[in-house]
């Protein structure tokens, strides 16, 4: 899986949980640690200073714990995501989760520029099957940028393999 797929898979756990996202740093000390480097490397790559990576590092390592529910270290944290990232996959849907995550996580970070319903007219069942439409379309997408095949989609998300190869189809 490539670095950019990654970062948006561990930005979107971590704003899932805390609300927040992930910061320019965090985001390079992480590519960091996936490329090899030593903190001093990262530190310099991008004019900060060894300490302050350092220490950006430790108190991104401890989020990311809490995040995952295990102890996530320098050493550890590539095998830590290919975990989670291939974990059980679901989805949910009603019209107050705007996309779903599946590995377990509800992105409560909606991408704003998806419009939001109209809270004052009830859903009708023609908008409700547009609505699941579209979160299933957004979710195969999203996991075929995960790198996952369509046979691991349709497993995932108990959905026929033919639904999944359909999705191609209507874009």
């Amino acid at each position: 899986m490539e670095s950019p797929q990654i970062l948006q898979f561990v930005d979107e756990a971590v704003c899932a949980r805390t609300g927040k996202h992930l910061n320019n740093l965090q985001r390079k000390i992480i590519a960091g640690i996936l490329k090899r480097q030593r903190y001093a490397d990262v530190a310099e790559t991008y004019a900060y200073s060894s300490q302050h990576v350092k220490k950006a590092s430790h108190e991104l390592l401890q989020m990311l714990s809490e995040v995952f529910g295990e102890q996530v270290k320098k050493s550890n944290l590539e095998s830590v995501l290919e975990r989670h990232i291939n974990q059980n996959i679901t989805t949910l849907g009603n019209k107050n989760t705007q996309k779903i995550i599946g590995i377990n996580y509800i992105n409560n970070c909606p991408n704003p520029s998806t419009p939001t319903p109209d809270e004052s007219q009830p859903e009708t069942p023609d908008l409700q099957e547009e609505t699941k439409n579209q979160t299933k379309i957004e979710t195969i997408d999203k996991l075929r940028q995960f790198g996952l095949s369509d046979e691991q989609i349709a497993e995932a998300l108990d959905i026929p393999l033919e639904q999944v190869k359909q999705v191609d189809l209507e874009e």
